[in-house]
């Protein structure tokens, strides 16, 4: 099992503690970045610790986490695991505190880093379930950040798992979709690649923006647009994006059949988001 990094120290996973005191574990006060590691170098880095930052500046400690060290020890976690290809989750929260919501006036941030393996390239397309439970709240700042509560996500997750779906969808409280819950959701329609907007809750994902990039490549003009749920089952492809998997197809939505007509759209796409990894 490869080794953690915690507080500027590598050090053996069982042997990783924070602080009972510390916020992130008490409060989820905190942000998190999830990036695929190639050739021992962090995909799209940059992107992911500009996210960060926002998130930092969301929750008003920015100025206590120097993103240049940041960087720097990413850099030498990645080369003291020898990591090729893996997955890297960055987590920073304020630290530990007094009782209570209010935070310290000057936090001392906590900062632990793990890998895990990639896990193995999926053949089949996506099962979706659009959930019921719980919403999305395009509303609140936190929609924008990767903030450490993913509970709405887990929520609506489990119970796409019980409808036997392997993703679930989530709407705004306006009933738009807004994402999945560890993805940005895509569909292909006449010649477009139509996502939903931050506004309406989409996290601004890494992956995210670089598909919208490169849609031009594969002949599709990008478009940031309000979704219904009516337009998932009108449209001609629908994908996930995420860090980890890339683009990935949909066959299905609450049970019924996805169409997969958008003639090799995709598949180009994935090519080029490959492209891009490997160029790293």
């Amino acid at each position: 099992m490869m080794r953690a990094w915690l507080g500027g120290k590598l050090c053996a996973p069982e042997e990783a503690h924070v602080a009972i005191a510390d916020r992130g574990f008490l409060l989820g006060d905190g942000v998190f970045e999830t990036m695929r590691v190639r050739n021992g170098r962090a995909f799209d880095l940059d992107a992911h610790l500009e996210r960060l930052a926002s998130g930092l500046k969301v929750l008003d400690f920015a100025q206590a986490v120097d993103l240049g060290r940041l960087r720097a020890d990413v850099a030498s976690y990645l080369s003291a695991e020898a990591a090729d290809s893996a997955i890297l989750r960055v987590t920073v929260t304020r630290g530990a505190g007094p009782r209570g919501l209010a935070p310290p006036g000057a936090p001392h941030p906590t900062l632990l880093m793990t890998l895990a393996p990639m896990p193995a390239p999926r053949d089949s397309p996506l099962s979706l379930h659009i959930a019921r439970r719980t919403r999305r709240n395009e509303f609140s700042p936190v929609s924008r950040i990767k903030a450490l509560p993913y509970l709405d996500n887990l929520i609506a997750l489990e119970e796409a798992r019980a409808h036997g779906a392997d993703e679930a969808l989530m709407l705004n409280t306006r009933g738009a979709v807004a994402c999945a819950t560890i993805a940005n959701l895509f569909l292909i329609r006449e010649g477009r690649l139509e996502t939903p907007p931050v506004s309406d809750g989409a996290l601004p994902g890494a992956m995210r923006a670089l598909a919208l990039s490169l849609a031009n490549q594969v002949g599709l003009t990008p478009v940031e647009a309000s979704l219904e749920e009516a337009d998932i089952a009108a449209a001609d492809e629908v994908f996930l994006t995420n860090s980890v998997r890339g683009a990935a197809a949909a066959g299905s939505c609450n049970g019924a059949p996805l169409r997969r007509r958008a003639g090799g759209a995709l598949e180009r796409l994935r090519g080029l988001i490959a492209a891009r990894i490997e160029e790293t």
